[in-house]
């Protein structure tokens, strides 16, 4: 029974240090919304437009302004986590509008 014990919390660290664990609670990574993308890593963003840039990072949440030539040029662009695959971002100019994005699915070609 002493050595199941063991096996179980080996398991459970393995868990815990897993990657998409890690991934799932923080910012980081692909979020999609009606064919557009948006990455996230750390403070690096490619915004839906496709400019890389940096913004600021904090682990649930992400801040930016929209670089010039986007559709939300100069606005300051604000999102934050809500839950695993949910994060939603508001922009200066109509804070009250929210949108919804959620983690992108990986595809398998």
């Amino acid at each position: 029974m002493e050595m199941r014990s063991g096996f179980l919390g080996l398991v459970a660290v393995a868990g815990l240090l897993s990657p998409g664990v890690a991934q799932a609670d923080a910012i980081d990574g692909h979020w999609c919304r009606d064919m557009k993308i948006l990455s996230i890593d750390g403070p690096k963003i490619m915004t839906p437009g496709g400019t890389a840039m940096q913004g600021k990072y904090d682990r649930h949440g992400f801040e930016y302004v929209s670089p010039q030539g986007e559709a939300d040029s100069g606005q300051t662009v604000i999102m934050s986590l809500y839950g695993d695959d949910l994060m939603r971002l508001r922009r200066s100019a109509s804070p009250e509008t929210v949108e919804d994005w959620h983690r992108c699915q990986k595809t398998v070609s």
